[in-house]
């Protein structure tokens, strides 16, 4: 009776939902990633570091500007500059050329530097995404699962709701007392009130999904199981989160190669073209060109280089520690995460062979409160066994999937 009664209660319940919007993990996943800032801030750095790397070419090429510098120093009675110092008068018209000599080693220090920083920011753009994914997968099980306790409830209920009316019946007939009756009706109040609590807190969990997607509309709508399976993990060195370590190390010795650039030669050609006069002489024929080379030479800086590397070998220090500390950790959190998964499976097939013994035991009672032969306490007591067994089966259900998220985190 009660296992009929429970399949008409589902196929109601599917000709309901059917009414109502169904979503399934992979939409919710989609949205967050859409609508994330912070996905869309690392994409522009990452274009914006392509600039850089093009304002660093330009850099090289041949700097073109044009400057114009008119001074008249007049001398009245006397009294005005030393002649021999202004000339009187000077007029520069001039168009000139500046081209840095770039180091070969240099210039591939500095694209190195800039190609890293884009790898970084990949990398911790892969990192986010999955930080985000695990929120929203993580919350979809949590809303999925107070969906799941909310229909387990209202089965539960729906039952109790039946049984009432023929208990009715039966108290009328004197087959059980008032007392019996008003203790069932208790019982099925009290589930009516389980039945409310899951339901807001479905509400609840669903808007708090919708929330950390970026999703404004707040309609209830019905969530598929999601079907979550462990996917295989890469070795630690190939993993999304060691690799930043190897990013930092790569940085860190090409900041050696960038702190060895600003201690060697610099050699830059310039020239310029235009007119340039003082007026007291054939202005008419001061059109003229020069030329030239210079040359920068470091020699001392009170060893500045030397601390500098100073400070990169401690900045790399620190990075080590931190890459053994992961190391550990990851190790130790994938094995606590793999045993606490097998013993919530053996935990599950524990209650699946408690809840056949039960569903066997209330097929009994029900046709003994059917003739009058089954204590309500009693009865009340199988479905109390009942309904916990259901609601434990729920809650390690979304504890398993819970865990195969924290395992599928690190599979990138």
């Amino acid at each position: 009776m009660v296992k009929i009664f429970i399949a008409a209660s589902i196929l109601i319940g599917c000709f309901t939902n059917a009414k109502a919007q169904t979503n399934q993990l992979q939409y919710y996943i989609d949205i967050s990633l859409q609508n994330s800032p912070l996905l869309r801030d690392y994409q522009n750095q990452v274009v914006l570091n392509k600039y850089d790397s093009l304002l660093l070419r330009a850099g090289f090429k041949p700097q073109v500007s044009g400057s114009s510098i008119n001074t008249y120093s007049p001398v009245i009675r006397g009294w005005g500059y030393d002649a021999a110092i202004t000339n009187g008068a000077g007029f520069a018209s001039l168009v000139s050329v500046n081209k840095l000599i770039p180091n070969k080693k240099n210039t591939d220090a500095q694209f190195n530097n800039i190609k890293l920083q884009s790898q970084s920011i990949t990398n911790a753009a892969s990192i986010s995404e999955q930080d985000l994914k695990r929120t929203i997968i993580s919350q979809y099980i949590t809303a999925e699962g107070s969906m799941q306790q909310l229909n387990v409830n209202k089965e539960i209920s729906d039952l109790l709701t039946k049984e009432e009316t023929i208990l009715k019946k039966l108290t009328q007939s004197n087959v059980y007392k008032q007392a019996d009756y008003l203790t069932f009706l208790i019982t099925l109040q009290q589930q009516d009130l389980l039945v409310k609590q899951f339901s807001i807190q479905y509400k609840n969990d669903l808007n708090t999904l919708k929330y950390y997607c970026g999703i404004t509309d707040t309609s209830t709508v019905i969530l598929q199981s999601p079907e979550i399976s462990i996917k295989p993990l890469p070795g630690i060195s190939q993993s999304v989160f060691f690799k930043q370590f190897e990013l930092d190390s790569l940085k860190l010795t090409n900041n050696k190669k960038l702190v060895d650039i600003n201690y060697r030669p610099k050699v830059n050609l310039y020239a310029d073209a235009g007119y340039y006069s003082s007026l007291a002489y054939r202005a008419y024929k001061n059109f003229g060109t020069s030329f030239g080379l210079s040359l920068i030479m470091p020699i001392y800086d009170g060893k500045q280089k030397q601390l500098q590397y100073s400070k990169i070998d401690i900045t790399e220090k620190t990075r080590a520690t931190y890459q053994s500390f992961f190391t550990s950790q990851y190790q130790q959190q994938i094995t606590q995460l793999t045993r606490q998964l097998t013993a919530t499976e053996d935990l599950i097939t524990d209650i699946n062979n408690q809840l056949k013994y039960i569903q066997a035991l209330i097929d009994v009672d029900v046709k003994l409160f059917g003739s009058g032969e089954m204590k309500i306490t009693d009865y009340i007591l199988t479905l109390n066994n009942y309904i916990n067994a259901k609601n434990l089966k729920t809650q390690n259900k979304i504890s398993r999937l819970q865990i195969i998220n924290q395992l599928n985190y690190w599979n990138r």
